[in-house]
């Protein structure tokens, strides 16, 4: 078997940034179930150096974070051309109508509320990562 094998298939390659060690360890398993490559950064400055050379399908974006926040993280990734097109779930433990409204402002497809399940996860990642993967 090939090792590129998910070419055609499911594999999108998925950023992971939130600074919870047990949130990021749970979606990375997750989305390796779902057959998904998985990068995973702690915070806005961690993932910005990774989304260059990673260049994924789908990022998860967490909206608390230090130093960096999830707004300021997805609005610095939306405004590079090179970035643009790739979709942003925030994720979030609280479920505000102010927070989604906000992470839409700053270009966010989608938001989750945390803790997501297996189930939400793999279709956040099913129904974006097809858009950006044309």
């Amino acid at each position: 078997m090939s090792s590129n094998a998910s070419v055609g298939t499911v594999g999108y390659k998925v950023l992971v940034i939130d600074d919870s060690n047990t949130i990021r360890r749970s979606a990375e398993i997750f989305l390796k179930q779902g057959g998904h490559e998985v990068l995973l950064a702690e915070d806005g400055f961690d993932a910005l150096a990774k989304v260059n050379d990673f260049v994924p399908h789908l990022i998860f974006c967490d909206i608390l974070m230090p130093r960096l926040d999830g707004y300021q993280t997805c609005a610095i990734i939306k405004r590079n051309p090179k970035f643009a097109g790739i979709p942003v779930v925030m994720l979030s433990s609280k479920d505000g109508v102010f927070d989604k409204a906000r992470g839409r402002m700053v270009g966010s497809e989608d938001y989750l509320t945390k803790p997501f399940t297996k189930d939400q996860l793999l279709q956040a990642v099913g129904h974006f990562g097809a858009a950006s993967k044309e």
